[in-house]
């Protein structure tokens, strides 16, 4: 059996690492360079980082700050917001990223999905998705539709098609936010997670709600999902990593153990 991982999530805007509730009130908390040093520190099994605004203003990710935080980590290491070319792809992994994410861009373009998996290989194409609960629908039948720009344009794509259509397309791996559960510490979207995790054959990483230990152990366990996307948790020092995979360990979950 596979280890679960356990990764923090750098949220930036204006090279300030950030903390919102779903999707909104966002407070810059620190800086992301230091950050990712501390996380790596303490154990994390991967970082993610996502330029939050970038896609909604139109502009390129700043990839000044994805080379310094390359520099900072040696762990595998996510970067998502922007992209949207393959070109876009190719200077987030000079700079030092292992995956990229691709989330709006890809439901503008699902072709870059392919063009990444050929170019750089379906382990570093990673499938942002937002997702928001609404009425299920002919158009929506899982009743989860996916949301881009950061939160600000529904789509009318239903959330379970589009898992299995980008796994199609190349990807290899999905993480899956809750834009309903995201920043409120209530717990992850067990419901979501389940369905998306158990109808793909690819890894799916949950993200948004973690305010306890338990929130992990839930969704690791009764959700399916292959790793836990962390932020507040952390960010607020509520539990560093290292408590979060021994609490974890203690639940039968298997974890990498904290060097």
């Amino acid at each position: 059996m596979l280890s679960k991982r356990i990764i923090p999530c750098l949220d930036v805007r204006g090279g300030k690492l950030t903390k919102g509730v779903r999707f909104k009130g966002n407070v810059d908390i620190g800086d992301p360079v230091e950050a990712a040093r501390q996380y790596y520190g303490q154990g994390a099994d991967e970082i993610v980082f996502y330029d939050i605004t970038a896609s909604s203003e139109g502009r390129d990710i700043m990839i000044d700050v994805v080379n310094r935080v390359a520099e900072t980590i040696f762990i595998p290491f996510s970067v998502g917001g922007g992209i949207r070319t393959l070109e876009d792809m190719r200077r987030v992994i000079l700079a030092g990223a292992e995956k990229v994410s691709v989330n709006s861009g890809a439901v503008e373009n699902p072709r870059i999905i392919t063009g990444g998996a050929v170019a750089f290989g379906s382990q570093s194409v990673v499938l942002g998705m937002d997702v928001k609960k609404v009425e299920t629908s002919a158009r929506i039948p899982s009743g989860y539709e996916i949301v881009i720009q950061g939160g600000r344009k529904h789509t009318g794509l239903d959330a379970l098609w589009w898992a299995r259509e980008a796994e199609n397309l190349g990807a290899g791996e999905i993480c899956l936010n809750s834009i309903d559960a995201d920043g409120t510490l209530e717990g992850y979207e067990l419901e979501l997670t389940h369905r998306i995790a158990t109808h793909v054959k690819i890894p799916v990483i949950a993200s948004g709600g973690a305010g306890k230990k338990e929130h992990l152990l839930d969704v690791l366990t009764k959700a399916k999902a292959d790793a836990a996307l962390i932020a507040s948790i952390v960010h607020y020092g509520t539990h560093t990593i290292g408590e979060l995979k021994e609490f974890l360990a203690g639940g039968g979950v298997k974890v990498r153990e904290v060097w």
